[in-house]
């Protein structure tokens, strides 16, 4: 069971003051049947030393929630001889059976039952009823008292319990979000990396080659360095088309680019051949993989191709696809060691990012030297 003291709220001004109020009335109540009688036979001592012992009262059950049991033991003596008690006893009893602990409830209510007992054998009274009547109605009141407490903390404990779990869901919630940020920061930039790595080593690789040219006349220069430049544009369009899949403008959605796949990757080879690369390009799949399958296998390829264009320029790079719906896609690249890169720095994160990428689709990819060749070989589940 859950510490009350977890879950009892704290007493406002206006909850003391209506509490005060409350106690008041049930005491005046108790007390204006016995009051008379004292005047009348001309005991004013009695009624002072009564109200004095209700302010001793009064003032103890305020620290019902410090000490309970303690209070409601004081409040329950000071009621055996004091009307004026009355309220404070009560309050203290509804405060200690909030807590819900039953051998309190138990101990407090037969307390409850013989003060009452007590109290209408010392207090003047005009009434004039049998003992088990009384008897009767003092067990009731204490167990309607019990009752109403063990109801007020049940009700407090739902409240607290309900509020810790919207809370709990509301943190839930935040680390579910920040865990998506992360996970799409991470997933742009694998795209950027794959993206403009790919169109920069490009760009580096027709700068260079100028840069050792020294017998083209201008207007070779000229095209050269156009080609620079339209390269560079396709780093800027492809850079805007990944950050473009952050948030559609309009409505705020989360909106995707058609992302290049299986059928796109012999048109990035004839590119890359284009451009001045050497590769030998072997498609020997029965059919098309799945999508996503194939967007895998065409970020292999591209990365392999930068890594070539800037570790190994001018070396001839072969790939070869295969495979079959049972047997999976398997994507092998095998460029020859000896050769240098004309001034292009690598940071080794794009075979790190993409072994990330091939995990993530169902399947592993392996890197490394073989003889006087650098070969990068992965294997693609057909079915992600």
């Amino acid at each position: 069971m859950t510490d009350p003291a977890e879950y009892q709220p704290r007493v406002s001004a206006w909850g003391r003051t209506w509490r005060v109020l409350l106690m008041l009335v049930f005491s005046g109540l108790v007390a204006v049947e016995s009051y008379p009688l004292l005047v009348q036979r001309g005991h004013a001592w009695w009624i002072a030393g009564d109200l004095l012992l209700g302010l001793v009262g009064f003032v103890a059950v305020h620290f019902r929630r410090r000490r309970p049991m303690l209070v409601v033991v004081v409040t329950i003596a000071l009621a055996c001889v004091s009307s004026f008690a009355a309220g404070p006893s009560v309050l203290a009893l509804v405060s200690l059976a909030t807590r819900r602990v039953y051998w309190e409830i138990a101990v407090g209510s037969v307390l409850s039952v013989a003060g009452a007992e007590v109290y209408f054998r010392v207090a003047p009274s005009t009434g004039s009823n049998p003992m088990w009547i009384n008897f009767t109605a003092n067990v009731a009141a204490a167990g309607a008292i019990a009752a109403w407490g063990m109801y007020i903390g049940s009700r407090r404990e739902l409240l607290w319990t309900l509020r810790q779990r919207a809370e709990r869901a509301e943190a839930e919630q935040d680390l579910r979000l920040a865990k998506a940020r992360v996970d799409e920061r991470s997933r742009i930039a694998r795209e950027m990396h794959d993206v403009l790595a790919h169109r920069i080593s490009q760009v580096s690789m027709h700068a260079g080659a100028l840069s050792y040219r020294t017998d083209l006349d201008a207007d070779a220069l000229r095209e050269g360095i156009a080609e620079v430049q339209v390269r560079a544009n396709e780093a800027l369009d492809d850079l805007r088309g990944v950050l473009g899949v952050l948030r559609d403008p309009a409505t705020g959605e989360v909106t995707h680019r058609p992302q290049p796949t299986y059928e796109d990757i012999a048109a990035l080879v004839a590119e890359a051949v284009e451009a001045g690369a050497r590769i030998a390009f072997e498609d020997e799949l029965e059919e098309a993989p799945p999508t996503p399958v194939g967007r895998a296998l065409y970020r292999v390829v591209q990365e392999g191709i930068t890594n070539a264009q800037k570790h190994a320029p001018g070396a001839l790079l072969s790939i070869c696809l295969r495979g079959t719906p049972g047997d999976g896609v398997e994507v092998r690249l095998r460029n020859p060691y000896g050769f240098s890169a004309p001034g292009v720095p690598g940071s080794g994160l794009g075979l790190v990012g993409l072994t990330e990428r091939v995990d993530l689709a169902g399947g592993h990819l392996t890197h490394g030297r073989d003889g006087d060749a650098f070969v990068v070989h992965a294997w693609l589940p057909w079915a992600p």
